[in-house]
Order: C-alpha cells, then sequence, then structure tokens
C-alpha cells in the first residue's frame, strides 16, 4: 500500500470531490491497490474491498475508529469504537462457486462483486427489485428437484441459505456492529458504511491540512509541497510558533 503521502491523499480527495459515493468508494479502493491501477479492482468480491478499505484507514489513521449511532428503540446517541486492525485482517473471501440447497431446491452462485453492485444500482432504485436483481447476476444455476427454474422463483429458504453461505466465505461483507444503548440497555444492530466513513476522515483530514499549508505559506513564505514534506510533529510546532507571535 504506497503512495498515500500528504500530497498523493490530497489528490485522491480533490479527485473525489466531483464523484458520488460508489466513485468515492472506487477511487479509495484504487488508493489500497495502486499497483492495479483499477482495472481489476471491480471484479473483487464486496467482503474483500471492505477488508481493503479498512486496511486503507488503518494504514492512514490508526486503528481506533470512533463512530456514533442512534438507539433504535429510545433514539439515544451512542458512540463506540471499532476495532479497525481487526477488521482489516479478517479472512477475504474466495474466489470458488458456492452452492445451498433447501428442500429439493438448489442453487449454485458466487459472492457478489463491486461490478455487480455498481450495475444494480444504475438499473433500479428500487431495494427489492436490486435484491432480486443481484440474485440473477450472482446465480449460475437454479433448480428445483434437478430441473432449471428462473432465479427469481427461488423460495425464501433457499436464499436463506445462500445468504449463509455467501457470510460465511466473506465474514469482512458484515458491517454491521451491535451495540448495547447505556440508557435503555436494548441492542442495537448498526450499519457500517466503511467507505463513506473514510472518505468524511479523509475530507476532515484534507481541510484541516490545507488550513495548515495556507497558515504556513502565509507566515513563512513556503511552497505547498515544501509544507507537506515536513513530519506532523514539525509542521505542528510551526504552527504553535504562528500561533504564540
Amino acid at each position: 500500500m504506497t503512495g498515500t503521502g500528504p500530497a498523493e491523499l490530497l489528490a485522491l480527495w480533490e479527485a473525489g470531490q466531483s464523484r458520488d459515493d460508489a466513485g468515492r468508494a472506487a477511487l479509495l479502493h484504487a488508493a489500497a491497490h495502486p499497483e492495479t491501477g483499477g482495472r481489476e479492482l471491480p471484479a473483487v468480491p464486496v467482503g474483500e474491498r471492505e477488508a481493503d478499505l479498512f486496511a486503507l484507514r488503518l494504514a492512514l489513521f490508526g486503528p481506533r475508529m470512533e463512530l456514533r449511532a442512534e438507539c433504535g428503540d429510545c433514539a439515544e446517541p451512542l458512540e463506540f469504537d471499532l476495532d479497525v486492525e481487526g477488521a482489516a485482517r479478517a479472512p477475504r473471501p474466495g474466489r470458488d462457486p458456492l452452492r445451498a440447497e433447501s428442500g429439493g431446491w438448489a442453487a449454485e452462485f458466487r459472492l457478489p462483486t463491486v461490478a455487480d453492485l455498481t450495475a444494480v444500482a444504475s438499473a433500479t432504485g428500487d431495494p427489492g427489485e436490486a435484491k432480486l436483481l443481484l440474485l440473477e447476476r450472482c446465480t449460475a444455476s437454479a433448480t428445483r428437484d434437478g430441473a432449471p427454474v428462473p432465479v427469481r422463483q427461488l423460495p425464501d429458504g433457499l436464499r436463506q441459505r445462500m445468504a449463509e453461505a455467501a457470510a460465511l466465505a466473506a465474514p469482512a461483507a458484515d458491517t454491521t456492529v451491535d451495540i448495547t444503548c447505556p440508557a435503555c440497555g436494548t441492542g442495537t444492530r448498526a450499519a457500517l458504511d466503511i467507505a463513506a466513513c473514510l472518505w468524511a476522515e479523509l475530507d476532515a483530514w484534507a481541510r484541516d491540512t490545507l488550513l495548515d499549508v495556507h497558515l504556513l505559506a502565509g507566515a513563512y513564505g513556503w511552497s505547498e509541497p515544501e509544507i507537506l514534506a515536513l513530519s506532523p510533529l514539525r509542521r505542528r510546532y510551526y504552527l504553535e510558533l504562528c500561533a504564540d507571535g
């Protein structure tokens, strides 16, 4: 994971200003794998991308990630920490076909990829239809008592078996966190969008860094590359000197 110095991160942040959420997620994933140039990344299973983004977050901002949610019962604001290192080191999913069976029904399928999610999101805004489209894209064959059937006819029981098999094959794809509300004691399951969270952190870091550049350039006449070449500790010390003056 190279090419993530201050200048490169600012260029990444600048490029993302004109992108939507999916485009920013793609930029972050490419930053995690600069050796690929981003060409192969759409074919990566979603769980693998999530683990890659956690690894990038660990490299950039460390192992502690502060998150906020809301209690689903009493609406109490909740704050909790996430183990970024553990998520980054979660087993990567395999690429082998999967199979699920239930009461004479059977399906062979694969894990959804980044390209699958992109295609489904661009095809429909209906969550129910999106799930069906994703199921169709990822299912290689569907049968009932050995006879082929349309994928959309698969019963809920088999779909649940497919989801369970996918979760076992790609644990990093599960980005939900169980937290207990200290006010009412109710358990809340909070969904985590690592791409959105990481982009928010990058955005805050970039704006703070550009402010540092502005202040130091005005005080010392240094160029942006000269300021970015300073270590964070030395930059902070010079800023303290500016404030003292």
